[in-house]
């Protein structure tokens, strides 16, 4: 699954209407209305939308005809596999009628050719680490990690014998960082999975 790298724009012409896309990458819904309010012009005639954030969706047809202008967006981020974004797609009437599928056509359209035009980054997915460890064990730990260039480590208390390390790592390199700790520690560390 794939993200945008930054925020892309497109704007075309059909039928004497402008349509002015902006899309862009968002991790929460709460940002996304905010990307939205953004990126809606106020001199449009209408600011259509869609989100799609995992299992979260959300659209707007925003005074169109229902179905004609929002759930099309939606289609485009979907059509091309993409999560994590919103799209905004402003519209300027032209004066000439598209109808209910050159609407469809016009806004599912301008947000496929935006997104087309857009950088992507894959989406990775982390899992969480607390590992308790030998104050001697730390820095052979932290240098593993230097194999992981996604992974991180923070501090997260001491004990009396050592550190606790908060490990953020790629889900698909997890076992590899386990392994790579149990070695560096000689089986000494403790390492647990931990939420987020």
């Amino acid at each position: 699954m794939f993200t945008l790298k930054r925020k892309e724009q497109f704007e075309q012409e059909i039928k004497k209407s402008r349509f002015s896309a902006s899309a862009g990458p968002v991790a929460t819904e709460e940002e996304a209305r905010g990307f939205i309010a953004a990126c809606s012009q106020r001199d449009a005639g209408h600011n259509c939308w869609a989100i799609r954030i995992g299992d979260l969706y959300r659209s707007s047809d925003d005074g169109e005809p229902g179905g004609t202008a929002g759930r099309p967006i939606l289609q485009a981020i979907d059509g091309q596999k993409l999560d994590r974004v919103a799209l905004v797609v402003s519209r300027w009437f032209g004066g000439v009628l598209l109808g209910a599928g050159g609407l469809v056509r016009a806004y599912g359209g301008t947000a496929a050719a935006c997104l087309h035009a857009a950088e992507r980054q894959p989406i990775i997915r982390f899992a969480a680490l607390a590992v308790t460890c030998a104050f001697s064990d730390e820095a052979r730990i932290r240098s593993g990690l230097g194999a992981f260039p996604a992974a991180s480590a923070e501090t997260n208390g001491f004990t009396p014998q050592g550190v606790q390390l908060q490990i953020k790592v790629p889900c698909e390199q997890l076992d590899d960082v386990v392994c790579m700790i149990t070695d560096a520690s000689r089986g000494q560390a403790k390492v647990q999975k931990s939420p987020g």
